[in-house]
């Protein structure tokens, strides 16, 4: 089996999971679009509500999107589908990539109906605005994807769904996705060391055209090199039962 057959296998049997449709793309776009819609003359941290709150279910929903594309891994142990494909010639790098791919891809489909659907409140930005906006939600997700591989090697698939809704939905609340908890003081130092804090961020680049700090991009590696490694040895500890 090569890497682009398991790919496309891969993504259609996500894009029927009508759980993760309705977390990562359902919910977060209803949220926006009547929340938003309510506020449309509020200034959130500097900025229009609207863009804000955009953001925010952007940041909610693909965090769902890629940290589910590893979650499958789960529900494919279970029924030893990971086995069989160790004695194929799929090398476990592309094992792994697709999984990533195809949480991206569906993360690029979160975003692609959110940005439809922002045209209903209307959300204005410049043309710069929106490119930057979208590369740097794509460039925050590695952290979240390297979390759904852990995950989809250390949870059982019963546990999964419950396990992925949870922690992302903690990373949006403490990041600031649907509001901001603080803008000074502890909390708020704390809210700037996680990496969803700076994907709702990402709408204020937007916004002002200027790109996260050091301090943002020193968060992303961080967290990203911290979860690709209970990743790794969570693959290690599985593979090494069977």
């Amino acid at each position: 089996m090569t890497a682009i057959t398991y790919a496309r296998y891969d993504m259609r049997r996500l894009y029927r999971n009508r759980r993760f449709l309705i977390f990562t793309i359902g919910f977060p776009l209803l949220l926006f679009l009547f929340i938003a819609n309510s506020n449309k003359d509020v200034k959130l941290e500097g900025i229009p509500f609207p863009v804000y709150y955009l953001t925010g279910m952007m940041a909610w929903g693909t965090m769902n999107a890629v940290s589910a594309g590893g979650g499958i891994i789960s529900f494919e142990r279970s029924v030893g589908w990971t086995r069989q494909l160790r004695i194929t010639p799929l090398p476990v790098g592309a094992y792994i990539a697709t999984k990533v791919a195809t949480g991206y891809v569906l993360a690029c489909t979160t975003i692609v109906v959110l940005y439809i659907g922002s045209v209903t409140v209307p959300v204005h930005l410049t043309a710069g605005g929106w490119l930057l906006m979208t590369a740097l939600v794509l460039v925050g997700l590695p952290p979240f994807a390297a979390l759904g591989v852990f995950l989809g090697h250390a949870v059982k698939p019963d546990t999964l769904g419950p396990a992925l809704g949870v922690i992302s939905s903690i990373f949006a609340l403490l990041g600031g996705a649907w509001f901001p908890l603080s803008t000074s003081g502890t909390l708020y130092d704390v809210t700037k060391l996680l990496p969803s804090y700076w994907l709702v961020q990402a709408g204020k680049a937007g916004y002002t055209h200027q790109v996260w700090p050091l301090e943002g991009w020193i968060v992303l590696v961080v967290w990203t090199m911290a979860f690709t490694v209970l990743a790794v040895r969570a693959y290690r500890r599985d593979t090494g039962k069977v």
